[in-house]
Protein backbone atom coordinates (compact mmCIF):
# COMPACT_ATOMS: atom_id res chain seq x y z
CA UNK A 1 0.00 0.00 0.00
CA UNK A 2 0.93 3.32 -0.84
CA UNK A 3 -0.64 5.41 2.02
CA UNK A 4 0.51 8.85 1.09
CA UNK A 5 1.67 10.63 -2.09
CA UNK A 6 2.87 13.76 -3.37
CA UNK A 7 1.91 14.69 -6.73
CA UNK A 8 3.79 17.75 -8.28
CA UNK A 9 1.48 19.33 -10.94
CA UNK A 10 -1.84 19.90 -11.48
CA UNK A 11 -3.05 19.46 -14.89
CA UNK A 12 -5.32 16.99 -16.53
CA UNK A 13 -2.26 13.75 -16.20
CA UNK A 14 -2.03 14.95 -12.40
CA UNK A 15 -5.40 14.95 -11.37
CA UNK A 16 -5.95 11.95 -13.00
CA UNK A 17 -2.86 10.45 -11.24
CA UNK A 18 -3.92 11.76 -7.48
CA UNK A 19 -7.70 10.77 -8.03
CA UNK A 20 -6.30 7.00 -9.42
CA UNK A 21 -4.27 6.65 -5.75
CA UNK A 22 -7.22 8.22 -3.97
CA UNK A 23 -9.68 5.23 -5.48
CA UNK A 24 -7.15 2.73 -3.97
CA UNK A 25 -7.11 4.59 -0.15
CA UNK A 26 -3.80 6.56 -0.66
CA UNK A 27 -3.90 10.03 0.84
CA UNK A 28 -2.90 12.78 -1.45
CA UNK A 29 -1.41 16.44 -1.61
CA UNK A 30 -1.04 18.01 -4.85
CA UNK A 31 1.87 20.51 -5.51
CA UNK A 32 1.32 23.20 -8.02
CA UNK A 33 1.85 26.81 -8.57
CA UNK A 34 -1.92 28.87 -8.06
CA UNK A 35 -1.92 28.99 -12.16
CA UNK A 36 -3.59 25.95 -13.22
CA UNK A 37 -5.85 26.82 -16.51
CA UNK A 38 -3.13 27.99 -18.83
CA UNK A 39 -1.47 24.86 -19.61
CA UNK A 40 -1.17 22.25 -22.36
CA UNK A 41 -3.94 20.22 -20.54
CA UNK A 42 -6.71 22.96 -21.02
CA UNK A 43 -5.55 24.52 -24.22
CA UNK A 44 -5.61 21.50 -26.55
CA UNK A 45 -7.72 20.69 -28.93
CA UNK A 46 -10.06 18.03 -27.13
CA UNK A 47 -9.25 15.03 -29.40
CA UNK A 48 -9.29 11.99 -27.04
CA UNK A 49 -6.83 10.85 -30.46
CA UNK A 50 -6.57 6.77 -29.91
CA UNK A 51 -6.27 6.51 -33.40
CA UNK A 52 -2.46 8.02 -33.60
CA UNK A 53 -0.65 5.04 -32.23
CA UNK A 54 2.36 5.90 -34.78
CA UNK A 55 4.96 7.56 -32.66
CA UNK A 56 5.93 10.85 -34.23
CA UNK A 57 9.64 9.94 -34.11
CA UNK A 58 9.68 7.61 -37.23
CA UNK A 59 11.33 7.81 -41.00
CA UNK A 60 8.09 8.93 -42.74
CA UNK A 61 8.20 12.02 -40.04
CA UNK A 62 11.56 12.47 -41.13
CA UNK A 63 11.03 13.12 -44.75
CA UNK A 64 8.22 15.41 -44.44
CA UNK A 65 9.99 17.74 -42.44
CA UNK A 66 11.50 20.59 -45.32
CA UNK A 67 7.46 21.15 -46.72
CA UNK A 68 6.27 21.27 -43.09
CA UNK A 69 8.68 24.25 -42.38
CA UNK A 70 7.12 27.12 -40.90
CA UNK A 71 8.80 29.70 -43.04
CA UNK A 72 7.55 27.68 -45.64
CA UNK A 73 4.02 27.83 -45.02
CA UNK A 74 3.86 24.84 -42.80
CA UNK A 75 2.80 24.34 -39.20
CA UNK A 76 6.59 22.90 -37.67
CA UNK A 77 8.64 25.61 -36.13
CA UNK A 78 12.50 25.49 -35.63
CA UNK A 79 12.96 29.31 -34.54
CA UNK A 80 16.78 29.58 -35.43
CA UNK A 81 17.83 31.36 -31.86
CA UNK A 82 16.48 28.42 -30.18
CA UNK A 83 19.11 25.81 -32.25
CA UNK A 84 20.49 25.39 -29.23
CA UNK A 85 17.70 23.87 -27.56
CA UNK A 86 15.73 22.09 -30.23
CA UNK A 87 18.92 20.44 -32.30
CA UNK A 88 20.16 18.35 -29.54
CA UNK A 89 16.31 16.89 -29.27
CA UNK A 90 16.04 16.67 -32.96
CA UNK A 91 19.22 14.23 -33.01
CA UNK A 92 18.04 11.82 -30.14
CA UNK A 93 14.68 12.11 -32.37
CA UNK A 94 16.26 10.44 -35.41
CA UNK A 95 18.11 8.10 -33.27
CA UNK A 96 14.85 6.98 -32.01
CA UNK A 97 13.32 7.03 -35.43
CA UNK A 98 14.58 3.57 -36.89
CA UNK A 99 12.48 0.89 -37.86
CA UNK A 100 13.12 -1.20 -34.92
CA UNK A 101 12.74 1.54 -32.26
CA UNK A 102 9.81 2.70 -34.19
CA UNK A 103 8.01 -0.63 -34.07
CA UNK A 104 8.50 -1.28 -30.15
CA UNK A 105 7.43 2.24 -29.93
CA UNK A 106 3.95 1.86 -31.72
CA UNK A 107 3.48 -1.57 -29.93
CA UNK A 108 3.93 0.43 -26.90
CA UNK A 109 1.61 3.45 -27.76
CA UNK A 110 -0.81 1.14 -29.43
CA UNK A 111 -1.95 -0.85 -26.26
CA UNK A 112 -1.93 2.47 -23.95
CA UNK A 113 -4.63 4.00 -26.44
CA UNK A 114 -6.50 0.95 -26.03
CA UNK A 115 -7.01 1.29 -22.98
CA UNK A 116 -7.96 5.43 -23.16
CA UNK A 117 -11.23 6.12 -23.65
CA UNK A 118 -12.20 2.86 -20.89
CA UNK A 119 -10.53 4.93 -18.49
CA UNK A 120 -12.10 7.88 -19.10
CA UNK A 121 -15.26 6.38 -19.10
CA UNK A 122 -14.33 5.21 -15.45
CA UNK A 123 -13.23 8.63 -14.41
CA UNK A 124 -15.66 10.76 -15.84
CA UNK A 125 -19.08 8.22 -14.41
CA UNK A 126 -17.33 8.32 -10.77
CA UNK A 127 -17.13 12.43 -10.61
CA UNK A 128 -20.64 12.42 -12.12
CA UNK A 129 -20.13 14.30 -15.75
CA UNK A 130 -20.15 11.52 -18.10
CA UNK A 131 -21.24 13.66 -20.47
CA UNK A 132 -18.09 15.06 -20.87
CA UNK A 133 -17.00 13.09 -22.85
CA UNK A 134 -17.94 11.96 -26.76
CA UNK A 135 -17.09 9.38 -28.78
CA UNK A 136 -18.56 10.11 -32.13
CA UNK A 137 -15.30 10.20 -33.98
CA UNK A 138 -13.71 12.91 -36.12
CA UNK A 139 -12.96 13.96 -39.48
CA UNK A 140 -10.10 14.58 -41.91
CA UNK A 141 -10.43 16.65 -45.03
CA UNK A 142 -8.06 17.92 -47.70
CA UNK A 143 -8.64 20.63 -50.01
CA UNK A 144 -7.18 19.68 -53.27
CA UNK A 145 -7.61 16.60 -55.52
CA UNK A 146 -4.03 15.32 -55.19
CA UNK A 147 -3.71 16.32 -51.62
CA UNK A 148 -6.80 14.24 -50.89
CA UNK A 149 -5.79 11.13 -52.91
CA UNK A 150 -2.80 10.79 -51.45
CA UNK A 151 -4.26 11.20 -47.46
CA UNK A 152 -7.14 9.08 -47.87
CA UNK A 153 -4.79 5.82 -49.37
CA UNK A 154 -2.16 6.74 -46.15
CA UNK A 155 -5.04 6.89 -43.45
CA UNK A 156 -6.35 4.14 -45.00
CA UNK A 157 -3.87 1.93 -45.13
CA UNK A 158 -2.99 3.17 -41.76
CA UNK A 159 -2.85 0.86 -38.28
CA UNK A 160 -5.75 2.98 -36.18
CA UNK A 161 -5.90 1.08 -33.17
CA UNK A 162 -9.25 1.05 -31.94
CA UNK A 163 -10.36 3.66 -34.25
CA UNK A 164 -11.89 2.71 -37.55
CA UNK A 165 -10.97 5.15 -41.07
CA UNK A 166 -13.72 5.15 -43.87
CA UNK A 167 -14.02 7.15 -46.73
CA UNK A 168 -16.66 10.10 -45.82
CA UNK A 169 -20.31 9.82 -47.15
CA UNK A 170 -21.65 12.06 -49.87
CA UNK A 171 -23.72 13.79 -47.45
CA UNK A 172 -21.28 14.14 -44.54
CA UNK A 173 -18.66 15.88 -47.74
CA UNK A 174 -21.90 18.22 -48.20
CA UNK A 175 -22.49 18.68 -44.59
CA UNK A 176 -18.33 19.46 -44.11
CA UNK A 177 -18.25 21.94 -47.60
CA UNK A 178 -20.82 24.70 -45.69
CA UNK A 179 -18.79 25.01 -42.78
CA UNK A 180 -15.99 26.49 -45.23
CA UNK A 181 -15.92 28.29 -48.34
CA UNK A 182 -12.56 26.25 -49.68
CA UNK A 183 -13.42 23.46 -51.36
CA UNK A 184 -13.58 19.75 -49.93
CA UNK A 185 -11.44 17.69 -52.29
CA UNK A 186 -12.06 14.61 -50.21
CA UNK A 187 -12.76 13.77 -46.57
CA UNK A 188 -12.15 10.74 -44.23
CA UNK A 189 -14.41 9.52 -41.21
CA UNK A 190 -12.84 8.17 -38.14
CA UNK A 191 -14.80 6.44 -35.84
CA UNK A 192 -13.82 5.49 -32.45
CA UNK A 193 -12.09 8.57 -31.43
CA UNK A 194 -13.35 10.83 -29.21
CA UNK A 195 -13.84 14.47 -27.72
CA UNK A 196 -14.10 16.13 -24.10
CA UNK A 197 -16.73 18.72 -25.08
CA UNK A 198 -15.63 21.23 -22.72
CA UNK A 199 -11.96 20.99 -21.41
CA UNK A 200 -12.31 24.16 -18.48
CA UNK A 201 -15.48 21.86 -16.98
CA UNK A 202 -13.36 18.93 -17.28
CA UNK A 203 -10.54 20.38 -15.12
CA UNK A 204 -13.19 21.64 -12.96
CA UNK A 205 -14.67 18.90 -12.73
CA UNK A 206 -11.86 16.44 -11.98
CA UNK A 207 -10.42 19.27 -9.05
CA UNK A 208 -14.04 18.46 -7.22
CA UNK A 209 -13.58 15.26 -7.48
CA UNK A 210 -10.02 15.02 -6.14
CA UNK A 211 -11.22 17.58 -3.25
CA UNK A 212 -14.44 15.12 -2.77
CA UNK A 213 -12.04 12.48 -1.99
CA UNK A 214 -10.22 14.24 0.99
CA UNK A 215 -7.29 15.68 -1.80
CA UNK A 216 -5.23 18.99 -0.75
CA UNK A 217 -3.68 21.37 -2.29
CA UNK A 218 -0.55 23.29 -1.35
CA UNK A 219 0.48 26.13 -4.34
CA UNK A 220 3.92 26.42 -4.71
CA UNK A 221 6.79 25.64 -6.51
CA UNK A 222 9.06 22.36 -6.21
CA UNK A 223 12.99 22.62 -5.85
CA UNK A 224 14.11 19.11 -5.40
CA UNK A 225 12.75 15.55 -4.56
CA UNK A 226 14.90 13.48 -2.39
CA UNK A 227 14.82 10.03 -1.60
CA UNK A 228 15.19 9.32 2.44
CA UNK A 229 12.72 6.22 2.49
CA UNK A 230 9.92 8.39 2.23
CA UNK A 231 10.02 11.13 -0.71
CA UNK A 232 10.77 14.40 0.69
CA UNK A 233 9.56 17.45 -1.58
CA UNK A 234 11.15 21.06 -0.84
CA UNK A 235 9.09 24.13 -1.84
CA UNK A 236 11.02 27.19 -3.40
CA UNK A 237 10.14 28.94 0.18
CA UNK A 238 11.72 26.20 1.90
CA UNK A 239 8.92 24.13 3.00
CA UNK A 240 9.16 20.64 3.05
CA UNK A 241 6.82 17.86 2.79
CA UNK A 242 7.15 13.90 3.11
CA UNK A 243 4.91 11.41 1.87
CA UNK A 244 5.63 7.71 1.23
CA UNK A 245 6.02 8.78 -2.93
CA UNK A 246 6.16 11.72 -4.87
CA UNK A 247 4.80 11.58 -8.31
CA UNK A 248 6.62 13.82 -10.96
CA UNK A 249 3.53 15.09 -12.83
CA UNK A 250 4.89 18.82 -13.89
CA UNK A 251 4.81 18.64 -17.86
CA UNK A 252 7.60 20.07 -19.78
CA UNK A 253 9.16 21.12 -16.33
CA UNK A 254 9.41 17.60 -14.76
CA UNK A 255 13.05 16.80 -16.26
CA UNK A 256 14.88 18.98 -13.63
CA UNK A 257 12.90 17.37 -10.58
CA UNK A 258 13.31 13.76 -11.91
CA UNK A 259 17.10 14.47 -12.53
CA UNK A 260 18.02 14.42 -8.76
CA UNK A 261 16.88 10.40 -8.66
CA UNK A 262 19.45 10.20 -11.19
CA UNK A 263 16.83 9.80 -14.17
CA UNK A 264 17.30 11.52 -17.50
CA UNK A 265 14.49 12.81 -19.53
CA UNK A 266 15.52 14.39 -22.41
CA UNK A 267 12.42 16.66 -22.50
CA UNK A 268 11.69 19.56 -25.09
CA UNK A 269 8.38 22.46 -24.78
CA UNK A 270 6.99 21.42 -27.66
CA UNK A 271 4.70 24.23 -27.82
CA UNK A 272 0.98 24.62 -29.97
CA UNK A 273 -1.15 27.66 -30.50
CA UNK A 274 -4.61 28.15 -30.67
CA UNK A 275 -7.10 30.97 -31.31
CA UNK A 276 -10.77 30.60 -30.48
CA UNK A 277 -13.84 32.81 -30.42
CA UNK A 278 -17.80 32.25 -30.57
CA UNK A 279 -18.68 29.37 -32.66
CA UNK A 280 -21.17 31.23 -34.76
CA UNK A 281 -23.09 28.82 -36.89
CA UNK A 282 -20.55 26.31 -36.71
CA UNK A 283 -22.98 23.23 -35.39
CA UNK A 284 -22.87 21.95 -31.58
CA UNK A 285 -22.97 18.11 -32.42
CA UNK A 286 -19.82 18.28 -35.18
CA UNK A 287 -16.84 16.31 -34.39
CA UNK A 288 -13.59 17.48 -34.64
CA UNK A 289 -12.50 18.37 -37.71
CA UNK A 290 -9.00 18.40 -39.34
CA UNK A 291 -8.10 20.39 -42.15
CA UNK A 292 -4.63 18.18 -43.08
CA UNK A 293 -3.30 20.76 -46.03
CA UNK A 294 -2.85 23.00 -43.04
CA UNK A 295 -2.31 20.74 -40.49
CA UNK A 296 -5.22 22.55 -38.12
CA UNK A 297 -8.15 21.11 -35.61
CA UNK A 298 -11.04 23.16 -35.57
CA UNK A 299 -12.92 21.64 -32.71
CA UNK A 300 -16.45 22.95 -31.15
CA UNK A 301 -16.58 22.99 -27.09
CA UNK A 302 -19.54 24.42 -25.71
CA UNK A 303 -20.24 28.19 -26.25
CA UNK A 304 -16.43 28.72 -28.47
CA UNK A 305 -14.82 27.68 -31.14
CA UNK A 306 -11.03 26.38 -31.41
CA UNK A 307 -8.48 26.47 -34.23
CA UNK A 308 -5.38 25.06 -33.19
CA UNK A 309 -1.90 24.49 -34.78
CA UNK A 310 1.93 24.68 -34.74
CA UNK A 311 4.93 22.18 -33.50
CA UNK A 312 6.98 24.88 -32.13
CA UNK A 313 10.56 23.57 -30.40
CA UNK A 314 11.77 25.92 -27.75
CA UNK A 315 12.33 26.75 -24.40
CA UNK A 316 9.64 26.26 -21.93
CA UNK A 317 9.66 30.19 -21.12
CA UNK A 318 10.10 31.53 -24.47
CA UNK A 319 8.35 34.38 -25.19
CA UNK A 320 5.23 33.58 -27.38
CA UNK A 321 5.59 34.44 -31.07
CA UNK A 322 2.51 36.32 -32.61
CA UNK A 323 3.50 35.07 -36.11
CA UNK A 324 2.14 31.84 -35.21
CA UNK A 325 -1.41 33.63 -34.36
CA UNK A 326 -1.16 35.67 -37.32
CA UNK A 327 -0.84 32.20 -39.46
CA UNK A 328 -3.56 30.80 -37.65
CA UNK A 329 -5.95 33.89 -38.12
CA UNK A 330 -5.19 34.04 -41.84
CA UNK A 331 -5.84 30.41 -42.07
CA UNK A 332 -9.59 30.84 -40.34
CA UNK A 333 -10.03 33.96 -42.89
CA UNK A 334 -9.32 31.89 -46.02
CA UNK A 335 -11.20 29.00 -45.15
CA UNK A 336 -14.29 31.13 -44.01
CA UNK A 337 -14.87 29.48 -41.10
CA UNK A 338 -17.33 31.20 -38.15
CA UNK A 339 -15.17 31.82 -35.63
CA UNK A 340 -16.06 34.97 -34.38
CA UNK A 341 -14.20 38.35 -33.04
CA UNK A 342 -13.43 39.16 -30.83
CA UNK A 343 -10.48 35.94 -30.83
CA UNK A 344 -8.96 34.69 -27.88
CA UNK A 345 -5.34 33.72 -28.41
CA UNK A 346 -3.12 30.46 -26.16
CA UNK A 347 0.16 29.11 -26.23
CA UNK A 348 1.49 25.98 -24.47
CA UNK A 349 3.76 24.07 -24.18
CA UNK A 350 3.53 19.75 -24.70
CA UNK A 351 6.05 17.85 -22.77
CA UNK A 352 7.42 15.74 -25.55
CA UNK A 353 10.88 13.12 -25.03
CA UNK A 354 12.55 11.96 -28.18
CA UNK A 355 10.74 8.88 -29.04
CA UNK A 356 7.30 10.37 -28.32
CA UNK A 357 6.62 7.74 -25.63
CA UNK A 358 5.02 9.29 -22.16
CA UNK A 359 7.41 8.20 -18.79
CA UNK A 360 5.42 6.34 -16.76
CA UNK A 361 7.40 4.76 -14.34
CA UNK A 362 8.88 4.54 -10.52
CA UNK A 363 12.43 4.34 -9.16
CA UNK A 364 12.44 4.33 -5.08
CA UNK A 365 10.68 6.81 -3.68
CA UNK A 366 9.89 8.93 -6.85
CA UNK A 367 7.32 8.03 -9.67
CA UNK A 368 6.52 9.96 -12.81
CA UNK A 369 3.89 10.29 -15.28
CA UNK A 370 4.61 13.12 -17.94
CA UNK A 371 6.13 13.31 -21.44
CA UNK A 372 2.38 12.67 -23.14
CA UNK A 373 3.22 14.56 -26.12
CA UNK A 374 0.33 15.35 -28.26
CA UNK A 375 -1.31 12.74 -26.46
CA UNK A 376 -1.98 14.22 -22.77
CA UNK A 377 -5.48 14.51 -22.67
CA UNK A 378 -5.57 11.33 -24.58
CA UNK A 379 -3.60 9.36 -22.43
CA UNK A 380 -4.23 10.71 -18.67
CA UNK A 381 -6.99 8.91 -17.29
CA UNK A 382 -5.16 5.39 -18.10
CA UNK A 383 -1.65 6.26 -17.49
CA UNK A 384 -3.02 7.86 -13.90
CA UNK A 385 -4.96 4.41 -13.54
CA UNK A 386 -1.72 2.41 -14.23
CA UNK A 387 0.68 4.23 -12.33
CA UNK A 388 -1.80 3.70 -9.28
CA UNK A 389 -1.48 -0.04 -9.93
CA UNK A 390 2.59 -0.29 -9.95
CA UNK A 391 2.02 1.76 -6.69
CA UNK A 392 -0.17 -0.27 -5.07
CA UNK A 393 1.36 -3.52 -6.65
CA UNK A 394 -1.60 -4.18 -8.83
CA UNK A 395 -0.87 -5.53 -12.49
CA UNK A 396 -1.50 -1.84 -14.60
CA UNK A 397 -3.64 -2.32 -17.96
CA UNK A 398 -1.18 -1.83 -20.41
CA UNK A 399 2.91 -2.96 -19.69
CA UNK A 400 4.70 -0.17 -18.52
CA UNK A 401 8.33 -1.42 -19.13
CA UNK A 402 8.69 0.55 -22.30
CA UNK A 403 7.39 3.74 -20.26
CA UNK A 404 10.13 3.19 -17.84
CA UNK A 405 12.81 6.60 -17.98
CA UNK A 406 16.00 3.95 -18.08
CA UNK A 407 15.72 3.92 -21.68
CA UNK A 408 17.09 6.99 -21.97
CA UNK A 409 20.43 5.85 -19.75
Amino acid sequence: MTATAIVVGNGVVGLNVAIALQRRGTQVTIVAPDAPWRGASWGNAGHIAVEQVEPLASLATMRSVPARLFWRGGALALPPRAIATWLPFVLRMVRASTPARFRRGKAALRAALATAIPAWRRVLDEAAVAELLRVDGHYVVWETPGSAARGQAAWLAADTGTATVRVATDAETARLATLTRAPIAGAVRFEGSGQIVDTGALGEALVRRFVAMGGVTVHGRVRAIADDGDARVTLDDGTVLTAGVAVVAAGAASAALVAGAGLRAPLIAERGYHVEGAPGAWPADMPPVVFEDRSMIVTRFAGRLRAASIVEFAAVDTPPDPRKWTRLRAHVTALGLDLREPLATWMGARPTLPDYLPAIGRRGALAYAFGHQHLGLTLSATSGEALAAMLHGETPAFDLAPFDLTRFD
